[in-house]
């Protein structure tokens, strides 16, 4: 690195004005101003997450549930298999999350701030329509969600929706993250796996000490499927139907990366028996308090 480069570097850090050819000092050309974030993205100032401000006309959906859990933990399994009885719908992920609402001039903001709605006030009308939308098109009256990014939002879910349900979908750690590897080896390798699929599980525990739901294990849900999906119809409040066994019977929308499992044990229409659990040889020192808080011991 030569001394004038030096030399200007630092001149510009402290003064803004670097060397010329001649010796001469000038002004450096101004850096570039971060751009400003497009109208529709900005909220509305004083943003507040709350329950619904009049519970009997702001919402549509009654009583929805959501089916909390980390990703690669069968989530993709139980949904079908829910989705099989006559009363139950639970669609694909559906991300619902993830839609904002635009209010992309000051005249509609300031609209919305005097009529009192906060920015989160509209996006859960947006989530609340949208999926008693998806219900009532599937004709059936319960809704089971369960896009596994919602652990994230587990607070605002059960702000939201007051009355919502929760049922918690275990699996031992280890094998989690082994799957996660395993469903994409090349952009998903072991090194990662641990840290990504390690947040969820966190978030999932930590709605399970604050929420009161069902708590289900993957494990025992391949090996006695019968007497798990029981317990979760009573948990429900629907009767049991013997068809939840054969999902592959029925239509569930499409075996998609991104909006669920997609590999060809989801797509055999059948219950395949879980992987053997790892020993304790085989776990991470970052899993071991995940194991213990779910009794994998």
């Amino acid at each position: 690195m030569s001394w004038k480069y030096k030399a200007n570097a630092t001149l510009e850090g402290l003064t803004g004005y670097t060397l010329t050819r001649a010796g001469r000092v000038t002004k450096a050309p101004p850096k570039p101003a971060p751009p400003k974030p497009a109208p529709e993205l900005v909220r509305l100032p004083g943003d507040e997450v709350r329950p619904p401000v009049d519970p009997v006309h702001d919402r549509l959906l009654r009583r929805p549930v959501f089916l909390l859990s980390s990703v690669r933990s069968g989530s993709t399994l139980l949904r079908v298999m829910l989705n099989t009885h006559s009363r139950i719908h639970s669609p694909i992920e559906t991300h619902f999350r993830r839609m904002t609402v635009g209010l992309p001039t000051d005249p509609v903001r300031q609209a919305m701030e005097l009529l009192g709605h906060t920015h989160s006030d509209l996006e859960h009308l947006v989530w609340d329509r949208m999926l008693h939308r998806e219900l009532s098109r599937s004709g059936k009256p319960v809704l089971v969600e369960k896009t596994p990014s919602n652990v994230f939002a587990w607070r605002r879910l059960a702000t939201c929706w007051p009355d919502a349900r929760f049922i918690f979908l275990l699996r031992h750690p280890m094998s989690i993250v082994q799957s996660w590897h395993e469903a994409d080896p090349e952009k998903r390798p072991m090194e990662e796996a641990v840290p990504r699929t390690l947040s969820y599980m966190t978030y999932l525990q930590e709605a399970r000490t604050h929420l009161e739901g069902a708590t289900i294990r993957y494990e025992d849900l391949v090996a006695e499927p019968e007497a798990e999906l029981r317990r979760l119809c009573a948990f429900l409040e629907v009767e049991w139907e013997p068809s939840m066994l054969n999902y592959g019977e029925k239509d569930h929308g499409g075996f998609v990366k991104g909006v669920g499992d997609w590999r060809d044990k989801i797509r055999s229409g059948t219950v395949v028996a879980g992987r053997p659990l790892p020993s304790g040889d085989e776990l991470p020192p970052e899993l071991r308090e995940i194991c213990m808080l779910w009794d994998y011991r």
